[in-house]
C-alpha cells in the first residue's frame, strides 16, 4: 500500500509541474499575428512597375521597420516580417530632414534640388546608407512615390 501511495504522489507532482510548464509556454505566445509585410511590398511593388508618377500608401500595423532598397521588414509584439521586392531598387528616404523627404511628400524635385545630378547624388548616397538601416519607429502609413526628374527615374518610399 505504500507503494501505491508514493507512486500516485510522483504522478501528481509530475502532472502538476506538466500543467506548469504547459501555462508558461501558453503564456509566451504572441498574442496578435506579425505584421503583413507581404501586403506592404505589394503595395510598394505596384507604384514601382507603374510606367509614369505613381504615389501609394499602406497603413501599417507595426511598431517598427527596416527599410532596405530590395527588402522591406516589419516587427510588433506579434513578430518579425519581412518582403522581398520584385520591382527595385527602390531608395528609402532618409529618416533626419532630406530634400528627398520633400520630393516624396510632393515637392517636385526641381524645387528641392539644384540640378538633376544633385537628385541623382542624393538617391545614390540614401541607397548606399539603406544597405545597413536600423529598425526605425513606425508612427504612420508607408508612403511610395515614383518619379523622374532629367533622366534620374526613382521609386521613394517611407515610413
Amino acid at each position: 500500500m505504500f507503494d501505491l501511495t508514493l507512486d500516485a504522489w510522483y504522478g501528481w507532482i509530475g502532472l502538476s509541474l506538466a500543467g506548469v510548464a504547459l501555462v508558461g509556454a501558453a503564456t509566451g505566445l504572441p498574442t496578435a499575428p506579425p505584421p503583413d509585410a507581404g501586403a506592404v511590398g505589394a503595395t510598394v511593388d505596384r507604384v514601382a512597375a507603374a510606367e509614369y508618377a505613381a504615389t501609394g500608401e499602406h497603413p501599417l500595423d507595426a511598431d517598427e521597420i527596416r527599410l532596405r532598397t530590395r527588402r522591406i521588414g516589419l516587427r510588433s509584439d506579434g513578430g518579425t516580417a519581412h518582403a522581398t521586392l520584385s520591382f527595385g531598387p527602390v531608395t528609402p528616404v532618409p529618416a533626419d530632414e532630406s530634400p528627398l523627404r520633400d520630393v516624396l511628400y510632393g515637392t517636385p524635385p526641381e524645387r528641392a534640388f539644384d540640378s538633376p545630378e544633385a537628385f541623382r547624388q542624393a538617391v545614390v548616397e540614401a541607397r548606399a546608407d539603406a544597405g545597413d538601416a536600423p529598425w526605425r519607429p513606425v508612427d504612420r502609413t508607408l508612403i511610395v512615390r515614383r518619379l523622374s526628374w532629367e533622366g534620374v527615374d526613382v521609386v521613394l518610399v517611407d515610413a
